[in-house]
């Protein structure tokens, strides 16, 4: 079976999913929007919000948090459709109140089988974890001991892939804690781990 098909039993497997009782009404942001199943390269976000990419249904979108992702994206030179972007959990997690949410442990349980399927298909040699509970939700599918304060912009080898945590783009972390020009920093690590591999493996 080819990568496509492979690819569209998992975003139907991931539609079809009831596992979190309070997100059945919502719909998994799994598609061809997400980017190429044949990247090099993935980023691995906490989960859709509700103003973003569970409205757009495309990953980093609509909102704030998309346009600075965007920005540092292109800092590097890397457009939309050279890099593969999903998240921990596939669902909009949101209070009573309609405010996003983080993801419950329960939850990033739930979702791991689909990240784990998604990393398999896709291939990436290089996986960007943007923020703290991307990270985390790696350890479900194959145990680390990284986390975002210490190992942050630093290359790391995981499942025989170079693994890149870095912090979330939103803009209260750009508020707080990891300014504009630490993140462009940050991306320029992403794409330095890239190019090594390239000059390794002899892509060009």
């Amino acid at each position: 079976m080819d990568k496509q098909s492979v690819f569209k039993l998992l975003i139907d497997d991931a539609s079809a999913c009831k596992l979190c009782e309070n997100m059945c009404d919502r719909t998994a942001v799994l598609s061809g929007l997400n980017g190429s199943v044949d990247a090099r390269i993935m980023f691995i976000g906490e989960a859709p919000g509700r103003k973003g990419a569970d409205r757009t249904r495309v990953p980093f979108s609509g909102d704030q948090s998309g346009k600075n992702l965007d920005r540092f994206l292109d800092s590097i030179k890397l457009s939309r459709d050279q890099v593969f972007i999903t998240s921990a959990a596939l669902c909009n997690p949101r209070t009573d109140s309609g405010a996003n949410r983080k993801p419950t442990q329960k939850e990033l349980g739930n979702c791991s089988s689909y990240l784990r399927r998604t990393i398999e298909l896709i291939d990436p040699a290089v996986i960007v974890t943007l923020g703290s509970v991307a990270l985390e939700a790696l350890k479900r599918i194959h145990y680390h001991d990284l986390n975002l304060k210490e190992h942050a912009a630093q290359v790391h080898e995981w499942q025989g892939r170079r693994l890149v945590p870095i912090y979330h783009p939103s803009p209260q972390v750009l508020a707080s804690h990891r300014r504009e020009q630490q993140q462009l920093n940050d991306y320029r690590v992403v794409l330095q781990a890239l190019k090594r591999l390239d000059k390794q493996t002899g892509v060009k």
